[in-house]
């Protein structure tokens, strides 16, 4: 038969674990006699007194059985050693497990997991290792996902710019207002991209100063509306920005007053009101409002389009970096030339005050609201 040969043909380094082995092992998990002790010098005091009670066991054995002291001193030394052995293996066993997967987190690999069996020193290491390697993996996932998505954004226009060029180098297309113009579009969405790029890496490394003083809110916004309205900086770059958007403001009270950074602010209501432009109908009005929030001295701001509005199930997503929202722009999906990171520089910059930013409810549209603390 075959079946017998090929039992024969096992090696000892295949062989699956016996079934009392395995029982052995889900008993000693589920009781963790050691548990108790959750220190090595206790584990280490732990076996110096099990070594000694089975020295002192075997000689009152030897006396009373009249067996020689050698043969019970082996005997005693065989048991201390078995014991010594049996808890050494438990208490490097973390520590062979994370050489391991430092070897490969060395080689790229982040995946694997040290297994915590113990509660004392060592124990704790092993949970600090498996939150390090989950850190380095987000970490890495991140960075690959960056240079990616950077990679993929920069592709995008200088491609488009190629093309424009290189047809008016075959003299395909005349050097007309209409071919400079789209040239230049491209290169104003080359140009915000590398400017939000550097904004992120400023915000992410800690280095932008936070400086947050009291402003008047209407001429604060004011400001901030009609620069975004004169110099281009709205739905998509000076040739073709929208002239059918209404831009509307509304601050209650008249004299409201607040407290942040004046250029972070500004940052975070250029980029929500060039968003909302961007995705809002022909004939549309995007409305920012100002009004006291409901702690004391704080601040808060809206910012509301008349478009498609987020969907629900990407609400919690679009303020992080690259992040598209599925509902396509007034002149159709993809049109919009934005970089997928206005959005996530108003987090940071409204993380950096202490506040809060957030997609709310509204009856039509995207309403979009910033809570500022105001002086801390």
């Amino acid at each position: 038969m075959t079946f017998p040969q090929q039992r024969n043909g096992d090696t000892d380094t295949t062989r699956p674990p016996t079934l009392a082995a395995r029982a052995a092992r889900r008993v000693w998990a589920d009781i963790r006699p050691l548990d108790p002790v959750r220190s090595i010098k206790g584990k280490l005091a732990l076996l110096v007194i099990v070594s000694v009670f089975l020295a002192s066991g075997m000689v009152v054995v030897a006396i009373r059985s009249e067996t020689q002291i050698r043969i019970i001193m082996i005997f005693s030394m065989i048991a201390s050693l078995l014991f010594m052995q049996f808890l050494a293996h438990g208490l490097t066993a973390p520590l062979r497990d994370m050489t391991l997967a430092a070897r490969e987190m060395a080689g790229g690999d982040y995946s694997r997991r040290v297994e915590v069996s113990s509660r004392d020193e060592i124990g704790e290491l092993a949970a600090t290792f498996n939150q390090m390697a989950a850190d380095l993996e987000a970490s890495d996932r991140h960075r690959r996902e960056l240079v990616a998505n950077v990679s993929h954004e920069l592709r995008t226009p200088i491609a488009a710019l190629r093309a424009v060029l290189e047809n008016v180098v075959d003299g395909v297309v005349q050097p007309n207002p209409a071919t400079l113009g789209a040239a230049l579009e491209q290169t104003e969405r080359l140009g915000r991209l590398v400017t939000h790029l550097l904004d992120l890496s400023k915000l992410d490394g800690g280095v932008v100063p936070l400086d947050a003083r009291p402003f008047e809110v209407r001429t604060f916004l004011d400001g901030v509306l009609r620069g975004v309205t004169v110099d281009g900086a709205t739905a998509g770059g000076a040739f073709s920005r929208r002239g059918d958007v209404r831009l509307a403001l509304e601050v209650r009270p008249s004299g409201l007053t607040g407290v942040a950074d004046p250029e972070r602010l500004h940052q975070v209501v250029a980029n929500l009101v060039d968003n909302a432009c961007k995705h809002s109908p022909p004939g549309g009005t995007v409305t920012v409002r100002a009004r006291p929030s409901a702690d004391p001295g704080g601040l808060l701001l809206e910012v509301e389009d008349e478009g498609p509005g987020i969907p629900l199930q990407d609400r919690s997503r679009v303020f992080e970096r690259f992040s598209r929202s599925g509902a396509a722009t007034a002149q159709g999906p993809g049109s919009d030339g934005g970089t997928g990171l206005g959005l996530a520089i108003a987090r940071w910059a409204v993380d950096l005050h202490g506040g809060q930013i957030e997609v709310a409810e509204a009856a039509r549209g995207c309403r979009i609201e910033v809570r500022l603390p105001g002086q801390r």
